[in-house]
C-alpha cells in the first residue's frame, strides 16, 4: 500500500476473535491495523507494546485491529491461534486471514507490520518489523493529535 491509499475492506476474513469489525464502523476513527503470525518470536515481543498503545490511545479514539497472517500451513491451525490471542491479552478484534484476503488486499509481506490511517480512513504510516516501534509510537501520536502522520 501507499501513503493515502484508502483503508481496504474486511472481506474474506477465516474467523473474528473479539467481534468481527467493518470498514463502515471504524470511519471517523484513527486506526491501527497489526499484522503478526504465531509461528514469529519478534510478534509475540511486541504484543505487549501494542497492548499498550491499544489502552493508552483508546481515549484519543484509536481502534487497534490485529490480522493473524499465517506463514506456514501449521500456522493455519485456529485453536493455538485462539489460545496465544488469549495468552497475550489481545482483547481487541482479531482477523484470522488463513485465505490471505487481507494480506493480499493490503500487499502486506512482513510480521509483524503495522499500517496507521486517519480519521479519514487514509493510510498515514506503515511500518514492519520491531526496530521502528518509537518512530511507529510517534507517528501514532502525529495522528491521533494533528489527524496526520507526515508534516
Amino acid at each position: 500500500m501507499k501513503l493515502r491509499e484508502e483503508m481496504p475492506e474486511f472481506t474474506g476474513v477465516t474467523e473474528w476473535v473479539n467481534g468481527e469489525v467493518t470498514k463502515e464502523e471504524l470511519k471517523g476513527s484513527p486506526t491501527l491495523v497489526h499484522y503478526w503470525s504465531i509461528s514469529c518470536h519478534t510478534c509475540k515481543e511486541t504484543l505487549p507494546q501494542l497492548n499498550d498503545w491499544r489502552d493508552r490511545y483508546k481515549e484519543q479514539g484509536l481502534r487497534v485491529i490485529s490480522v493473524h497472517m499465517p506463514r506456514s500451513e501449521k500456522d493455519m491451525e485456529t485453536g493455538p491461534v485462539k489460545e496465544a490471542i488469549q495468552q497475550y491479552e489481545l482483547i481487541h478484534p482479531v482477523a484470522i486471514d488463513n485465505s490471505y484476503k487481507l494480506v493480499d488486499a493490503y500487499e502486506n509481506q512482513y510480521v509483524p507490520a503495522y499500517y496507521v490511517f486517519d480519521k479519514e480512513q487514509k493510510l498515514r504510516h506503515y511500518q514492519a518489523g520491531e526496530k521502528g516501534l518509537k518512530m511507529l509510537e510517534k507517528r501514532l501520536d502525529r495522528v491521533l493529535t494533528t489527524g496526520e502522520a507526515e508534516q
